[in-house]
């Protein structure tokens, strides 16, 4: 039968809880992200009947959280925007109700190496995985190893140069119109044309100049970062012809720099939707819980 995992997906929406062992094997649920007591006891209901046969549980978080290891505030939701969570203790709440190990990260670094296990950057040392929905988020695996730091990369808090022409005020709560976050999330393209995204047509100039942004931001990420490969994730990118775009915008921008087979030749491999799909952020979780049992 093998090792049996536990992993929580923490969204901003929604938490997605599950039990498996891998891709082919898995059980999962939502829950809505609602206030902090109420959505992490139907986390703990979830995992209740599995108490006794988990080996270890991994959960990838929405942010910024503290993984520092000698930190007070160690897995700890810190300064997020969303009302109710700045200071929530995540990983504590768990402990106190699972005897097992517990892998703590970012749902994007999650992501990350769901996909680098199973999804598109298998085989790869140097990738990034970036979500744009709700919000954006950035996972960088560099060396073959995740990136932390200070705390852990933002990369949906890069500011970008905002098209000239574009009067939006911007987003986010930090940077206004600066960031990458404030100009291209789900909810900046919903506040800018007073509508949600899954309404506009596929030919609205909303996505145009989304793809513009995406490619900017992705320009600057090339440029510091030299990933042999991007992955693009959230529910904007279920808008097919954004990558599209974005793949034509990323080598203009660059104008002829960066001298590489994978932007002149093979940028459809280079700029690519998660092997995973929607379950890259789930899966990856459980790459925690196996990583932090090891």
């Amino acid at each position: 039968m093998g090792k049996l995992y536990g992993a929580v997906e923490a969204g901003g929406t929604k938490f997605i809880c599950a039990v498996g062992r891998g891709p082919n094997e898995i059980e999962t649920v939502q829950i809505a992200t609602i206030t902090p007591t109420e959505t992490l006891a139907q986390v703990i209901e979830f995992f209740k009947p599995y108490a006794s046969t988990l080996t270890a549980l991994g959960v990838g978080s929405f942010g910024p959280i503290d993984l520092n290891r000698e930190s007070p505030t160690y897995g700890y939701i810190t300064s997020t925007p969303k009302p109710g969570w700045a200071q929530t203790d995540i990983l504590g709440v768990l402990r106190e109700h699972f005897d097992v190990p517990i892998g703590f990260d970012t749902d994007v670094n999650a992501a990350a190496l769901g996909e680098g296990v199973w999804g598109a950057a298998q085989g790869l040392d140097d990738y990034i995985y970036i979500t744009i929905g709700t919000g954006i988020g950035g996972g960088v695996v560099s060396g073959g190893r995740l990136v932390h730091g200070l705390l852990h990369p933002e990369l949906g808090h890069c500011f970008i140069p905002k098209r000239a022409g574009d009067d939006y005020k911007g987003r986010c709560p930090f940077h206004g119109d600066l960031c990458f976050e404030g100009l291209a999330a789900g909810p900046a393209i919903e506040e800018r044309w007073q509508t949600p995204g899954v309404a506009l047509p596929v030919d609205h100039p909303a996505w145009e100049l989304e793809a513009d942004y995406i490619a900017k931001a992705l320009v600057t990420f090339i440029a510091t970062l030299s990933p042999q490969k991007i992955i693009l994730g959230g529910g904007v990118m279920a808008q097919s012809q954004v990558i599209t775009q974005v793949r034509e915008k990323v080598p203009a921008y660059l104008n002829g720099y960066i001298q590489h087979p994978a932007i002149t030749d093979n940028i459809e491999q280079t700029i690519v939707l998660p092997g995973l799909g929607s379950q890259a952020g789930i899966l990856g979780a459980m790459v925690l819980a196996q990583q932090v049992e090891c």
